[in-house]
């Protein structure tokens, strides 16, 4: 890499933003820095996109060396313009600044030197060129200054002051890979063969690869230290003082990959390392990596270089990424989150979720798509909307909110059943929808029931609506009536008006009766339960097959009766309600509600408890019952604190009056890219992370908890540990898992409104 001065980055400003806060006031809503990425690839495909090196000049112009040539990009543009040269389509190694005017680009045939109208080669160097060294004059200065180092396999060029050219032998491997000026007339060159110092007295190899201290070096530049050498290779960096090695960055200390290709210093506090698995970031305490389609083109990382107003430049195999820096408030960030939510994931007839992208990362081509907890989601929003109106007195809110009740009211009503409601509704003309109906032959039902004996034959998961306008989801599962009830408490005492109380009234006990009419089962228009929708003390308490979700079901039973009259104030289902608890032993049922053992253990669980905890918490009256419900959402936070997700913090903070980490919370906040774009993020390649069996044993996860920038978009009912999350950009998420939280904490007070 060139010796160059980098502005501050991105890294430093996030890293050194505080975040304010009063215990009693919550935290104020203070500006942040907020990464974006921009793919810049060269090229639709081909050499172009093999960039070895960028270099953004004063002008704003940045410049790449390809195996297919020299290209620049002007300001605030998109597309990249070849540059006239002798380097034609052939590759180009390197490129820096001279004075403010010109660059300078070493290639294949030459060192070249000019702007954006071309190139014009140096006659005294026809060699290949790999890397230089631009040290810059001073006004006064005598003719014969060193100026500009160059060097390749053919040797090492002066370049002085006044223009002249001196060639040498190297006196080190040919492999020269970057060269870094040291004080005068010393210098430290990096090659394959290991880090060598040239300097007056004659030079000599710090180190070879025969001393097992590094291999195939391939960048330098000065550490964060004063004095101190930074020399990367395989292997890690090299921190060297004077000839001595005092230290090291390995995966053991941090660094995310060994393979470590170039450096970039940012005199502020924080140093960029280009690796073939993405880009890191150091400031001397605290790592991040940016890898993956999220923040980069191809982790392949060549090269770095970050402008005065902090954007990222970075070469890689495929092509140059951007990572741009502006400044923030959380309440910005819910704006374009709730932009993204309604321009792309609301359908007829107000459906929240997900959607589609038929070319992978592409929004512009996003499509409405159906999933099975449709409902649920859409469930969340609403209650996302409730906590906005509450905070807010937004009418649109309020509008919002209505919408979103209406349309989770039609999937009861469009059954055409006294309280059965459909898992999700879609237009009957769609063609492509997930689960469609199948005929099973008995050979198959019976592998199926091998595999999972509670396994329900449903041939028919989707039927017609009697206008025949829609098509509706059967099969509903206890996860969808658990995340209706949410969002309806939430609707009911914080959005909605007399009248629409009424309606909630109404809808919620239309649910609950069909399910205590039946048994504490949710019963299909087959005449049995659907595959999960049991909740009846006969299968809870006695069938083996039921006993992992003992503790669960038996908590969200109890959430729906205790709305149920809570918004109605019928004693019948207090009775109910009562009888569980009393004659069916559900008090100690909900006692083991949260399971830990990793054989049993899901995040699907934590998200049901959530949602049901709020209606028992907030509306019981009696003490012993309180604190029941209190020892059983302490172990349910015990288990989940450490996954820090703001929407259980909030609530336990809420549902307790003290605890919670607000703190992770916020930086969660913060940290979330604003990308929804659920892009496949593999941390299993990292070396600075073990993979584990746990807390799910099912799943390869890392041992620690990484930052979101660094995981897929996530839900609250996924596990934030898998070492692989997203789907490789197929769909963008609605931004609901952020929303929800964000309006939680504004409207308990854990938050402050924007000043």
């Amino acid at each position: 890499m060139v010796n160059r001065l980098v502005a501050v980055g991105c890294a430093t400003a996030l890293l050194s933003t505080a975040l304010a806060a009063a215990p009693t006031e919550g935290f104020a809503d203070t500006p942040f820095t907020q990464e974006t990425h921009e793919p810049l690839p060269i090229a639709k495909d081909g050499p172009a996109n093999d960039v070895r090196a960028v270099f953004a000049d004063r002008d704003n112009t940045v410049w790449a060396a390809t195996r297919a040539g020299v290209f620049y990009l002007p300001r605030q543009s998109k597309e990249w313009r070849p540059v006239k040269s002798e380097v034609g389509p052939n590759p180009a190694f390197v490129v820096a600044s001279r004075d403010g005017s010109k660059v300078l680009v070493g290639a294949w045939n030459g060192l070249f030197e000019g702007n954006t109208n071309g190139l014009q080669r140096l006659a005294e160097i026809d060699k290949p060129i790999v890397a230089l060294a631009v040290l810059g004059i001073s006004p006064g200065q005598p003719d014969d200054v060193l100026r500009t180092l160059a060097v390749g396999p053919d040797g090492l060029w002066r370049i002085l002051a006044d223009g002249s050219v001196k060639h040498e032998p190297l006196p080190c491997s040919r492999s020269v890979r970057a060269i870094q000026p040291w004080g005068p007339d010393e210098v430290f060159l990096a090659t394959d063969m290991g880090l060598y110092r040239m300097a007056p007295g004659g030079g000599n190899y710090l180190w070879s690869v025969h001393d097992s201290r590094s291999a195939d070096g391939r960048d330098l530049d000065r550490g964060l230290e004063t004095g101190v050498l930074w020399a990367a290779g395989l292997g890690g960096v090299a921190v060297v003082r004077g000839t001595n090695v005092i230290d090291s960055l390995t995966p053991a200390k941090g660094l995310p990959n060994s393979a470590v290709q170039c450096l970039a210093r940012d005199p502020r506090g924080a140093i960029w390392i280009g690796t073939q698995l993405g880009v890191a970031r150091y400031d001397g305490k605290t790592w991040s990596l940016r890898q993956g389609p999220r923040w980069l083109v191809n982790d392949d990382v060549r090269d770095v270089d970050v402008q005065v107003d902090g954007t990222v430049w970075i070469a890689t195999a495929g092509g140059v990424s951007a990572i741009r820096c502006q400044p923030m408030m959380l309440a910005d960030k819910a704006k374009h989150y709730h932009a993204v939510c309604v321009a792309r994931h609301v359908r007829e007839p107000g459906i929240v979720e997900k959607c589609r992208l038929r070319v992978p990362g592409d929004v512009s081509t996003w499509e409405p798509e159906d999933d099975d907890n449709d409902g649920g989601y859409t469930a969340v929003y609403l209650a996302m909307e409730s906590f906005r109106y509450a905070a807010t007195k937004d009418p649109e809110a309020l509008a919002n909110a209505k919408r979103t009740f209406n349309a989770l009211r039609f999937l009861q009503t469009v059954t055409g059943t006294p309280g059965f409601i459909a898992r999700t509704v879609i237009p009957s003309d769609w063609t492509h929808l997930h689960d469609p109906n199948e005929e099973i032959s008995d050979a198959e039902w019976a592998a199926r029931r091998v595999e999972d004996p509670r396994s329900k034959r449903v041939p028919i998961r989707w039927r017609k609506s009697k206008d025949g306008r829609w098509l509706w989801k059967g099969d509903t599962s206890s996860d969808e009536i658990t995340a209706h009830m949410f969002g309806y408490l939430f609707y009911h005492d914080l959005a909605a008006d007399e009248a629409e109380r009424s309606r909630v009234r109404d809808h919620v006990c239309r649910i609950v009766d069909h399910i205590v009419d039946n048994g504490y089962v949710l019963k299909d228009l087959d005449g049995a339960h659907t595959r999960w929708g049991v909740w009846a003390p006969e299968r809870l308490n006695h069938d083996p097959d039921w006993a992992a979700e003992a503790g669960v079901n038996s908590v969200e039973i109890l959430s729906y009766l205790k709305l149920a009259h809570h918004v109605s104030g019928a004693e019948k289902y207090q009775e109910h309600y009562l009888r569980l608890l009393n004659e069916h032993h559900y008090r100690s049922n909900v006692l083991r509600a949260k399971v830990l053992n990793p054989a049993r253990r899901t995040h699907i669980d934590d998200d049901l408890l959530a949602f049901a905890w709020p209606a028992l918490l907030m509306w019981e009256k009696d003490p012993a019952l309180l604190a029941l419900y209190r020892r059983a959402l302490e172990s349910w936070h015990e288990a989940v604190k450490h996954d820090h997700t703001p929407f259980f913090e909030f609530l336990y903070k809420a549902l307790t009056g003290n605890g919670g980490n607000l703190q992770t919370s916020i930086e969660f906040l913060r940290d979330q890219p604003l990308d929804l774009v659920r892009w496949t993020v593999d941390n299993s390649r990292r070396e600075d992370v073990r993979l584990v069996r746990v807390p799910e044993l099912e799943e390869i996860q890392t041992d620690r908890l990484l930052p979101p920038s660094e995981r897929g978009v996530p839900r609250t009912d996924e596990n934030p540990w898998r070492a692989v999350q997203g789907d490789g950009g197929q769909t963008e998420s609605d931004g609901v898992f952020w929303l929800l939280p964000y309006w939680m904490g504004r409207h308990y007070g854990f938050i402050q409104a924007p000043n």
